[in-house]
């Protein structure tokens, strides 16, 4: 059975289009109520089950917010709101307040104009895909709102912001710190920026902050983990040691050495993965995604860690962690996931493992990775209509021609996007000009069968 709303990342889109807007926003709400809180074992009688809501910076979050909460309200579920947070801070609190789910208002690194609705279970794990079925059913039944004495109750948490500062410090070595350090941190105008400066600064760092002056409108505007140039450009021009630069809601990563070179999110898994297992303390393989580029594969070969792909999206990444009992995995985008530190992915946490590395080794990013070449990717994106049919003729055609111009020195990924009406084309090989030539032929293959 196909998800009529739920994307790789919860409901998003439009906002003031459909599926964001407020009324359905409220009967997401009172079914999301209805099934994350249907499980009242271990509350006590007549006390209602309790589900926070976390939200990242833009305008649209105050209406959401309140549609949401009025749903989840009238299913008989109390509502604990903490404003501004990354979604990982909104994951942790879920779990560290035994809370029965969690959600966040937040379209990731979209522009303003978008948004979205994502859930956390108890355990602080995005939901299953049969959890979100059970709640798309619910939409199309009628909303029966409790009886009056039975209705969800609101309260605001004032201490959220520093329950979450003190969680990420716990996960970086209490024998390490980071004085001597200049980091210039890109919030992104987004969600964490009244967190992470706090988490870098108590560790011992001269923090820079960047996009740490959200608006409701700016929020990853030319900025952030999207559009590293503007980290890049600061770290050079304060002569910074590091840059970190984070998405609007903060699960993803990008970083920069001191010349300003950005590394990905596949370059700093890497990192991690030979920190760790140079240390002792590697448990299992490493999982990437269809996108994860070939070098990293062969270099974690050389190194001996196995290395596992799932389909691209950091819930299939981590249900393939979890499958395999490993704990380290990524997406070329900048999603990481330790899970020995935390449930999901969480940017501040996965820079924290990044900087313990580098301490560590007393390195550069550059020269720790030196090891790792990454191969030339193309990636072009072909706007089609939604349910576009990959199966195609003609695009299957091109697909093969492809390959064969490639041989065994690249690989094809041609994927549906999770988030948007888009077609992705990766041509991967040693050759940029042949990849470039072969993800062409594909794109136009799949122009001429768009209707």
């Amino acid at each position: 059975m196909s998800r009529k709303y739920f994307g790789t990342d919860g409901v998003r889109g439009r906002v003031g289009e459909s599926p964001i807007t407020p009324e359905f926003v409220m009967r997401l709400g009172y079914a999301a109520g209805k099934v994350l809180a249907s499980d009242t074992t271990g509350l006590p009688q007549g006390e209602n089950p309790v589900v926070l809501i976390g939200k990242d910076t833009r305008i649209s979050g105050y209406m959401l917010e309140a549609a949401l909460q009025a749903g989840l309200c009238a299913a008989g579920v109390d509502v604990r709101l903490v404003g501004p947070m990354p979604t990982p801070a909104v994951a942790y609190l879920t779990r560290a307040l035994r809370l029965q789910a969690g959600v966040v208002i937040s379209a990731s690194h979209n522009p303003f104009e978008d948004n979205g609705i994502k859930f956390f279970s108890a355990t602080g794990a995005k939901l299953p895909d049969q959890t979100e079925l059970a709640i798309e059913a619910l939409l199309d039944e009628p909303m029966q709102t409790m009886p009056s004495k039975r209705l969800g109750r609101v309260k605001r948490m004032d201490d959220a912001a520093a329950r979450y500062i003190e969680f990420c410090k716990s996960t970086f070595p209490f024998e390490c710190d980071l004085r001597g350090l200049r980091i210039v941190l890109d919030c992104a105008h987004g969600a964490t920026y009244h967190v992470a400066p706090h988490v870098l600064h108590e560790l011992g760092a001269e923090v820079i902050p960047i996009g740490n002056h959200p608006d409701g409108l700016n929020i990853n505007r030319e900025c952030g983990a999207t559009h590293t140039a503007t980290m890049s450009a600061a770290v050079r021009r304060h002569r910074a040691d590091f840059g970190i630069a984070l998405d609007g809601d903060g699960d993803r990563l990008m970083m920069a050495d001191a010349d300003g070179t950005v590394f990905d999110g596949d370059q700093l898994v890497y990192a991690i993965a030979k920190h760790r297992s140079e240390s002792g303390y590697m448990k299992g393989g490493v999982v990437g995604t269809l996108m994860t580029n070939l070098g990293m594969e062969h270099a974690l070969g050389r190194l001996n860690i196995p290395f596992a792909r799932a389909k691209v999206g950091d819930r299939y990444v981590l249900e393939l962690l979890q499958q395999n009992g490993w704990q380290l995995g990524g997406e070329t985008s900048g999603h990481v996931l330790c899970l020995d530190k935390h449930t999901t992915g969480d940017g501040i946490i996965s820079a924290l493992q990044v900087l313990h590395a580098m301490r560590d080794s007393r390195s550069s990013l550059a020269e720790y990775t030196r090891d790792l070449t990454l191969y030339p990717q193309v990636l072009l994106n072909v706007r089609v209509v939604k349910g576009f049919d990959l199966s195609d003729g003609a695009v299957q055609k091109a697909c093969g021609e492809a390959e064969t111009a490639l041989g065994k020195e690249g690989r094809i990924v041609l994927r549906a996007s999770g988030t948007e009406p888009l077609i992705r084309v990766m041509v991967e090989s040693t050759c940029p000009e042949l990849s470039m030539r072969q993800a062409e032929h594909i794109a136009a293959a799949v122009r001429l069968a768009a209707p």
